[in-house]
């Protein structure tokens, strides 16, 4: 090579180091796929409460962690498309929430660690081995939802002694929420109730549910699930229109205009999921993390809803409510 043209070679070779080392400063930063069933404005609330958590244990968006958001918008047979998303991008940790959706994450990969902020019941519907020891890449947090299910069906006849006719509506496409509609079921007939099962398996059913069970009920237990937050409007616009009172598993359903919800106080599930998270990006196996059971509780009253439904809500339940909304 002659003299002139090796310089040259150095010359373009020197102007690319600076870009070399800079690339090497910035290695890639771990990274979290966020798999969520329904919507940013449903889960909105929840995913600050995760990213200020994240923060606090030193995990800053942008700067010390990537996330990666995708959301199934309460299209159930999107999950599996997204979930192959996220392996296809090499996400360290997979960040979601619902049977369904920690379903079709473990369909698609058996490596990457898999975190369920919320998950109805995922031992009876096969998800992890025992609470214990998980097994697998899967770990999380257990709404308890079936063992709850009594306790709702109890507090929605507290509110109505005269209570006969019951009527449970479900996504029976969710497994989780199938098993908690035999729990009211089977919790409502031990109470001497006569019970009317709806089941939905898409949005289009709900209309015609609302049109079957007309003269068959005096309240509605709505097992709450992606699907139904998705259309949690609209149901209660119904359940009014009917003069149905109804019983659910969680408040967002009770803001949207439901009568009563008893369930886990979400925002502390969702800072646990964070401080679970960070335990796996530091290293520790989801398999070592045993899956947590929540230890605080929410009774959310709409006294709004009781005025429209003419009913007075007894003094001992307004004692116990950790929320009347009005």
């Amino acid at each position: 090579m002659r003299r002139r043209e090796f310089i040259a070679v150095l010359g373009a070779a020197a102007a690319l180091w600076p870009i070399a080392a800079g690339a090497q400063q910035q290695p890639r930063l771990p990274t979290i796929g966020w798999l969520d069933p329904s919507t940013p404005a449903i889960r909105g609330q929840q995913t600050v409460i995760f990213l200020q958590r994240l923060r606090e244990l030193g995990w800053i968006e942008g700067r010390t962690v990537a996330i990666e958001y995708r959301w199934a918008e309460g299209r159930s047979e999107r999950l599996a498309e997204i979930a192959s998303d996220l392996v296809r991008l090499k996400v360290d940790v997979i960040v979601t929430n619902g049977n369904a959706a920690v379903s079709a994450a473990k369909q698609v990969t058996s490596v990457i660690p898999i975190v369920f902020a919320v998950a109805g019941d995922p031992l009876g519907t096969g998800l992890i081995a025992t609470l214990a020891r998980p097994g697998g890449n899967v770990t999380g947090l257990s709404l308890q939802q079936t063992e709850l299910a009594g306790k709702r069906v109890e507090l929605l006849r507290n509110l109505l002694p005269g209570l006969r006719r019951l009527a449970v509506m479900a996504n029976v496409a969710n497994p989780a929420a199938a098993l908690e509609m035999d729990e009211v079921q089977a919790a409502a007939r031990g109470l001497g109730l006569d019970v009317a099962r709806f089941e939905l398996r898409r949005g289009e059913d709900i209309a015609p549910a609302f049109e079957s069970l007309k003269g068959r009920a005096e309240a509605l237990y709505v097992v709450g699930d992606p699907l139904i937050l998705t259309n949690r409007v609209r149901i209660s616009i119904l359940a009014v229109a009917a003069r149905l009172p109804t019983s659910h598993n969680s408040a967002p359903l009770v803001e949207s205009g439901g009568l009563i919800s008893y369930g886990p106080n979400i925002a502390d599930m969702y800072r646990r999921t964070a401080e679970l998270v960070d335990k796996i990006l530091r290293g520790t196996r989801p398999a070592d993390i045993p899956v947590e059971q929540p230890t605080n509780f929410d009774l959310v009253i709409n006294l709004t809803t009781a005025k429209v439904l003419g009913l007075a809500i007894p003094p001992t339940l307004r004692a116990l409510a950790t929320e009347l909304i009005e």
